[in-house]
C-alpha cells in the first residue's frame, strides 16, 4: 500500500506519538495529524489514526478509580462532542481537504501560542451546565474536521481543576468517546478503506 519511505515515516510518526501519549496522557492526534496530514492528506491521516487512538485511550480510560464519577459529571460534554463530530465529518467528506489542513495548522499554532503564554482560565463554576455542552460540541466539530479536539475541548477540561491522575483518566474517557464516534462516523460516510483499516491496526505496534 505504501512505499518504503512513506511506511517508515508513518511508523516513526506513530512511535513518537505513542511516546508523547504515554508521557503526558495526550498528544497522539497532534503528532500524527501534524506530521502525516501534509504528507498523506487529511482524510487518510485520520483513517490511519483511528484504531491506535481507540486502543491507547481505552487503556488510559480504565487506568484509575474515577470512571463512574467522571462520566456522571462529563456526560453532557461527551454527548455534545459526539453530535459535533457527526457534523464535522460531514464537512470532512465534502470540503476541500487543503482548507482543512490549513485549519489544522491554524489550530495548532493558536494552541502552541496559548500554551507558551500559559494563561490561567477561570473554572466554569455555575456556568458548567451550559459551558460543558458548548465546549464539547465545538470541540467535536473541530475533531470531526481536523482530528484535533484541543481547542476548545481540552482547554475546557483543564479549567475543571481535576487532580493529575483524575485529569489523565478524564482525557482517556474523552478521547475514547470521540475516537469511537469518529470511527463510526467516517466508516458510515465511506471515508475509511479496508486497506487503511488494516494499516491502522498494524500501527498499534509502534504506538504501544
Amino acid at each position: 500500500m505504501y512505499g518504503i519511505e512513506t511506511a517508515a515515516l508513518i511508523a516513526a510518526t506513530f512511535l513518537a506519538a505513542g511516546f508523547i501519549k504515554g508521557a503526558i496522557g495526550l498528544g497522539l492526534p497532534v503528532v500524527v495529524l501534524g506530521l502525516l496530514a501534509p504528507a498523506l492528506g487529511m482524510r487518510e491521516a485520520l483513517a490511519l489514526f483511528l484504531i491506535p487512538a481507540i486502543a491507547a485511550n481505552s487503556w488510559q480510560m480504565l487506568s484509575g478509580p474515577w470512571l463512574g464519577q467522571l462520566f456522571r459529571r462529563m456526560w453532557p460534554f461527551l454527548l455534545a462532542a459526539a453530535i459535533g463530530i457527526w457534523m464535522g465529518t460531514w464537512v470532512l467528506a465534502n470540503a476541500d481537504t487543503a482548507l482543512l489542513e490549513a485549519l489544522l495548522g491554524a489550530v495548532l499554532i493558536v494552541y502552541s501560542i496559548f500554551s507558551l503564554l500559559t494563561p490561567q482560565l477561570p473554572p466554569p463554576g455555575r456556568r458548567e451546565r451550559w459551558m460543558a455542552p458548548l465546549a464539547g460540541g465545538a470541540g467535536g466539530v473541530m475533531f470531526g474536521m481536523t482530528g484535533i479536539f484541543i481547542v476548545p475541548g481540552i482547554l475546557y477540561l483543564q479549567t475543571l481543576g481535576l487532580k493529575r491522575d483524575m485529569f489523565v483518566q478524564a482525557l482517556g474517557l474523552t478521547f475514547i468517546t470521540i475516537s469511537s464516534t469518529l470511527t463510526v462516523s467516517m466508516a458510515g460516510r465511506n471515508l475509511v478503506s479496508v486497506e487503511e483499516a488494516m494499516a491502522s491496526a498494524v500501527l498499534l505496534v509502534p504506538t504501544f
